[in-house]
């Protein structure tokens, strides 16, 4: 696969760049993205939540009402969890979601979220280029220039580039980051990816 390589106006340079077919046009494996994002969301969470039960709940021991003749339901403690201001019943308690996925899944994962951009025709290729320093408003204008100023995108260097990294990571669709960090889930939750003319080969050497 060849896809056009842009330049920061806009237009098209005249030269292509060279998408390696086991990396971007494999056939897409769902279940195991499905598996990647799982692992993904679920290692950001903190498991911090927690709630009391009756054991753990203060407050009087004192029968309510008596057990039978009043033709209601038998009550006897205020920290019941069916009484307002009661216990949780079956509630959650701190604990680690964390879990983890063979390295060959992960990277069979990413491969079908790159190959699955490729077939939706969502992969910008643009030249290498480097800002002198930050520049939010530089940014922006070449995401303009590409027309893809109304979606949300992915933008992938070869390496960490703090200048450009500084400039458009305020932008509220968009998400900027190293080759060697991509993950299945922001590769999917973007409507469309753009890669640095160099991140392209950076990505092949990670996956294949």
């Amino acid at each position: 696969m060849e896809l056009s390589i842009y330049n920061l106006s806009g237009s098209e340079t005249g030269r292509k760049a060279k998408l390696d077919s086991s990396v971007f046009g494999a056939a897409p494996n769902e279940h195991v993205m499905w598996l990647d994002v799982k692992q993904i969301l679920a290692n950001k969470r903190q498991g911090t939540h927690s709630s009391r039960e009756r054991s753990q709940m203060s407050g009087s021991t004192r029968k309510l009402k008596r057990q039978k003749g009043t033709g209601g339901a038998r009550a006897g403690s205020i920290k019941s969890g069916t009484i307002v201001g009661g216990a949780r019943i079956f509630g959650p308690h701190p604990r680690d979601y964390h879990f983890k996925l063979n390295k060959k899944v992960k990277s069979l994962a990413r491969i079908s979220a790159l190959s699955s951009k490729a077939k939706d025709n969502s992969i910008t290729v643009i030249e290498q280029f480097s800002f002198d320093a930050p520049k939010t408003k530089s940014f922006t204008e070449m995401i303009s220039n590409l027309n893809l100023a109304d979606k949300k995108f992915l933008f992938v260097t070869d390496d960490y580039n703090k200048n450009i990294y500084l400039s458009g990571r305020n932008l509220a669709k968009g998400k900027i980051m190293a080759a060697g960090d991509i993950n299945t889930y922001d590769l999917l939750n973007c409507q469309t990816l753009i890669l640095m003319e160099n991140s392209v080969q950076k990505i092949e050497e990670l996956l294949k």
